[in-house]
């Protein structure tokens, strides 16, 4: 698999940081309102949870190697907050990515989760990755919503409730 791993990046707003375990504390805070999880399930996180959590990411790639595992911290550039993330599992083809984007209640509705998925995007563009997917749940207007935005188009594949909308060269 060719070593890829998240580097900074920028957009007109944002600031994309590789998550580490050092943004927990404060991941938690911008995490921490229910109706985030209104589709995704769960529950906002502790602190404790997501410094595990991230410092395995820290290691860029699952434990058989088979997966590129990249994750960034969103910041906005204004108030120096963090907004949420964006999340890309590469295969190890390098080809292929399916991606994800959370954004914090108190920063949706400004198009924080479009720029910055667009930006992750945009470098793994760059990186060659050329077909990328996203599951989203059937009645998440909001993240169906960034989906179009993006050039992403609803397919009839479904798992755990969440329907494959794909961007690229194929459905592969």
């Amino acid at each position: 698999m060719p070593r890829i791993a998240p580097v900074p990046l920028a957009s007109s707003r944002l600031i994309l940081e590789p998550l580490t375990a050092a943004h927990a504390t404060e991941m938690a805070v911008a995490l921490a309102d229910p109706a985030l999880y209104e589709f995704t399930g769960g529950e906002p996180p502790t602190v404790d949870a997501l410094t595990a959590r991230y410092a395995r990411l820290e290691s860029r790639t699952s434990p058989d190697g088979s997966e590129a595992w990249l994750n960034w911290a969103v910041r906005t550039m204004d108030d120096a907050e963090l907004a949420g993330y964006v999340q890309a599992t590469v295969a190890s083809s390098g080809l292929e990515a399916d991606v994800a984007w959370v954004v914090a209640t108190t920063h949706q509705g400004r198009g924080l989760a479009t720029e910055a998925a667009r930006t992750m995007l945009d470098w793994l563009s760059e990186q060659g990755v050329t077909r990328v997917s996203a599951w989203i749940h059937p009645e998440h207007r909001a993240s169906a919503g960034v989906a179009r935005r993006l050039g992403f188009a609803a397919t009839s594949e479904r798992a755990d409730g969440e329907i494959r909308w794909v961007r690229g060269s194929s459905e592969a």
